[in-house]
C-alpha cells in the first residue's frame, strides 16, 4: 500500500499541480472526497493561480490542516487558534527546510511570468524541485498532523 507522501507524489507525477497533489493525498482522511479535492485545490497551482505566490505544495498542506481541524461552529476560537498554530508550525518547518515559501524564491525564476515557466521548463524544475517540495510538504505535514504514514 502506498503511504500518503508516496500518493502525493504519485498525483504530482500524474500531472495533478503540487497543490492538487497534496490535497488530494490526505483529504479522504479528513471526510473530503479525491475528486472534490482535486477541485479544491485546482487553482492554487503554480503559486495560487500560476502568479509565483505561495507554494502549491504549501497551499495544499494548508487546507489539509483546515480539512482536520477547521472551525465549524462561530464561537469555536479554540479550534480556530489551533488551526492556525498548525498551519504556523508547518509554515515554519517548510521555510525552515527551504529558506522560502514563494516559487520565484524556491525556483529561482518567476513561474507567474511566461518567460519565467519557460525557463522553469527548460531546466526541468517542476519534475525536481517542485517534486521534492511536494514530498517534503507531505512529510512535514505527517509530522505536523501526527499522521500514521501507513493510513
Amino acid at each position: 500500500m502506498m503511504s500518503r507522501v508516496e500518493q502525493a507524489l504519485a498525483y504530482f507525477a500524474e500531472g495533478f499541480s503540487c497543490a492538487q497533489a497534496v490535497c488530494a493525498a490526505y483529504a479522504p482522511l479528513f471526510g473530503m472526497e479525491r475528486e472534490m479535492a482535486l477541485r479544491a485545490a485546482g487553482a492554487f497551482g503554480g503559486g495560487m493561480g500560476r502568479s509565483g505566490q505561495t507554494c502549491g505544495a504549501v497551499t495544499g498542506a494548508i487546507i489539509v490542516i483546515g480539512l482536520k481541524h477547521g472551525k465549524t461552529r462561530a464561537e469555536d476560537n479554540a479550534t480556530r487558534e489551533t488551526c492556525y498554530a498548525l498551519a504556523a508550525e508547518f509554515i515554519r518547518r517548510f521555510e525552515a527546510r527551504h529558506g522560502a515559501l514563494t516559487c520565484p524564491a524556491l525556483l529561482g525564476c518567476d513561474i507567474g511570468t511566461p518567460e519565467g515557466r519557460t525557463l522553469a521548463h527548460e531546466k526541468q524544475l517542476f519534475t525536481t524541485v517542485c517534486a521534492d517540495l511536494v514530498r517534503d510538504a507531505a512529510e512535514i505535514l505527517e509530522e505536523v498532523l501526527q499522521i500514521e504514514a501507513a493510513q
